[in-house]
């Protein structure tokens, strides 16, 4: 099979196309012939030699990635949930060794969800790592409800698409901040508020928030501390809560923490039912064949993707 791997931490000169054996379901896992994958920010932070690079490292080659849509073509020993030929999407193995830039994967079982049939494999593919941290965090950590409000950063990007879509369902008011260019997109979302972070006081523009969800960190976690209610929620998934807020959250009285996402197939499946619904819609600004994974690369580190890039895999 073709992958792709990483020789060195380093630039995206280091993403080699590389022909290597077809791997082997183990008793828990199914086989996925992959049809299409999608990168996120935490894959460009792992190539470069943070993150998850030196667990990778310990058995190479090092593949990276973690999304994928495709199609079971093997099952282990105690798999009963998937045969041959279903369908299946999710986010496999994170925190921990993906191997998602390939043309097959080995997955848990219980790492994926069933497809549905209205939805590309690029579309599913899509609505994995980015999706699912958007779910986990307002839903299992901060239990938002209907009426309340979210403030999302970065509200036009992978995470940020996906928890519009996810808050507006739920029945919450939603501001998001993003560049200019962005405000007629986010509004066609359901952001109520619009918020320009290049022009706009954070402070001046939003108050009392419920849940503040942090993609961006640094001096912008630190300004939101500021606009949450008592007894509401500031979560950054980019490790923005650190110990010089401690006592700025303290005498906001809210509940400030880091989050990591992790692999779920039941929430996934619950991904799965809003995508059959056309409740979520990812938005896929940019797609390139497997071969083109360092543009790929290069793209999300601009830091100016509207939604998610996804490369092809298999027609």
């Amino acid at each position: 099979m073709k992958a792709i791997i990483t020789e060195n931490p380093g630039g995206v000169e280091n993403l080699k196309l590389q022909d290597l054996e077809i791997p082997q379901p183990a008793d828990n896992e199914v086989l996925v012939k992959v049809y299409a994958i999608s990168i996120n920010p935490v894959d460009i932070k792992t190539r470069k030699g943070g993150t998850f690079h030196k667990m990778l490292n310990e058995t190479p080659p090092v593949i990276l990635g973690w999304d994928i849509s495709g199609v079971v073509t093997a099952i282990g020993a105690n798999v009963t949930a998937w045969k041959e030929g279903d369908e299946v999407f999710g986010m496999v193995n994170f925190p921990g060794k993906g191997k998602a830039y390939a043309e097959y994967v080995v997955a848990p079982a219980d790492h994926l969800a069933r497809k549905p049939q209205n939805i590309s494999h690029a579309q599913a593919a899509a609505t994995t790592l980015a999706a699912l941290t958007a779910y986990q965090v307002m839903v299992h950590e901060a239990n938002l409800q209907k009426g309340q409000h979210l403030l999302m950063h970065a509200a036009a990007g992978g995470v940020g698409h996906f928890a519009v879509q996810l808050a507006k369902h739920l029945g919450v008011t939603v501001s998001g901040t993003a560049s200019a260019g962005n405000a007629s997109f986010l509004k066609e979302l359901g952001v109520d508020n619009f918020i320009d972070y290049k022009s706009q006081s954070l402070e001046e523009a939003v108050q009392d928030v419920d849940l503040v969800f942090d993609t961006v960190g640094g001096d912008t976690t630190a300004a939101s501390v500021n606009v949450v209610k008592k007894g509401g929620n500031l979560i950054s998934i980019v490790g923005g809560v650190k110990e010089n807020l401690t006592s700025q959250i303290n005498e906001k009285g809210i509940t400030a923490k880091n989050y990591l996402v992790h692999s779920s197939g039941a929430d996934m499946e619950v991904l799965a039912n809003l995508l059959e619904q056309r409740i979520l819609k990812p938005v896929i600004e940019h797609t390139f064949p497997l071969e083109e994974m360092a543009k790929a690369h290069e793209q999300i580190e601009t830091g100016r993707t509207r939604g998610k890039v996804v490369l092809t895999v298999a027609e």
